[in-house]
């Protein structure tokens, strides 16, 4: 922390599946209160791998298939749903038929063909830019698809399922929606400047990144899955399975070109809402989260069931990411070149 000047930063260390360290360090905020394991922080993009969760236990019930064109489960085509600000805007999709052919895998794997978010365009409109499912290229948008499919198909609030995995887990100072509570012990953040920033109130439930969480939380949370609590056993392998080859240098820009096929990392796939990658200890999976004020990252060593979790609300503790992982873990092959290579938006 010294070194990146990160104010705040909160560490949680899994083995065999089970919480071994668990410790908060620095500031919650500019007036110079401490950070605390219970302190709410940002999940980010953290939550997207919520929803690949919970989306594999609605699978594991039999009312979602990961195959199944989400356009099966929608009353009407998708372009002609009336805009809803927790959703992004589908009308520009209508006259592109490929959008009848993203599936749930598809969505989690992020090879829709949208780029991050349609507001990031140049004339801000959603659009396809490859074929579904042909390659990698990070989405939120394609995440709130998700979301949209489970709550107009399938009429499940993805606020209610969160929310019962989450009682469920004891973790109660975690929502994907503000909660007036959080308010007494809650973490501001600081930008690459070094500017604070106060924590936003979430008004709405975006899987993409709505989630308030605590390290004290998530941890149980990732124990919990790097344990395969409740998932089937086939489902929590597919979570983690290497699914589709990444083929660009760098997570950001999501649209960049792909590499040519000598310069691929064979190591490195899409598994369900997570990064696959194998290394010195055999496969892995990891997800970051990231805005302007947050740096989170979660790493899992499958074979051994070790874990860190990591979340900072100073985003310049990300440069010291690598070396604390590699310090806890050792040597792991996370791919931490391509994740921060190149940042363009919010991951």
């Amino acid at each position: 922390m010294d070194r990146t000047q990160a104010n705040g930063l909160a560490l949680a260390v899994i083995d065999e599946g089970k919480i071994v360290h668990l410790k908060a360090y620095g500031l919650r905020n500019a007036r110079g209160e401490p950070l605390l394991t219970d302190t709410v922080m940002y999940g980010a993009s953290l939550t997207k791998t919520v929803l690949a969760y919970v989306a594999l236990q609605l699978v594991d019930e039999g009312s979602l298939a990961l195959d199944t064109p989400i356009a099966n489960y929608l009353a009407r085509p998708l372009p002609t749903y009336p805009v809803e600000r927790r959703y992004a805007d589908w009308s520009p999709l209508n006259g592109d038929v490929r959008w009848e052919k993203i599936t749930p895998r598809i969505i989690l794997t992020h090879s829709t063909g949208f780029a991050n978010f349609g507001f990031l365009e140049p004339d801000q409109k959603l659009k396809i830019h490859f074929e579904p499912g042909s390659r990698y290229g990070y989405s939120g948008d394609g995440i709130l698809l998700l979301q949209f499919a489970i709550e107009k198909g399938l009429k499940r609030d993805v606020g209610d399922l969160t929310r019962s995995l989450f009682d469920r887990l004891g973790m109660h100072r975690t929502s994907l929606i503000w909660k007036k509570e959080f308010a007494h012990n809650l973490a501001d953040g600081w930008d690459s400047e070094g500017k604070a920033h106060p924590h936003d109130e979430r008004s709405s439930v975006r899987a993409a990144g709505s989630m308030d969480t605590t390290i004290a939380d998530l941890a149980t949370f990732a124990a919990a899955l790097v344990r395969g609590d409740g998932l089937s056993r086939a489902s929590r392998k597919e979570l983690s399975r290497p699914q589709l080859s990444i083929t660009q240098a760098h997570q950001f820009p999501t649209l960049a070109a792909e590499l040519p096929p000598e310069k691929r990392r064979p190591d490195l796939q899409a598994g369900l809402g997570v990064v696959v990658f194998e290394g010195p200890q055999g496969r892995g999976f990891f997800k970051g989260g990231h805005n302007e004020i947050t740096g989170n990252t979660l790493v899992c060593l499958e074979g051994s069931q070790r874990a860190v979790l990591i979340l900072a609300n100073d985003v310049r503790a990300e440069a010291a990411f690598e070396d604390l992982v590699r310090f806890i873990l050792g040597e792991t092959g996370v791919p931490y070149d391509w994740e921060y290579g190149q940042h363009a938006g919010k991951s």
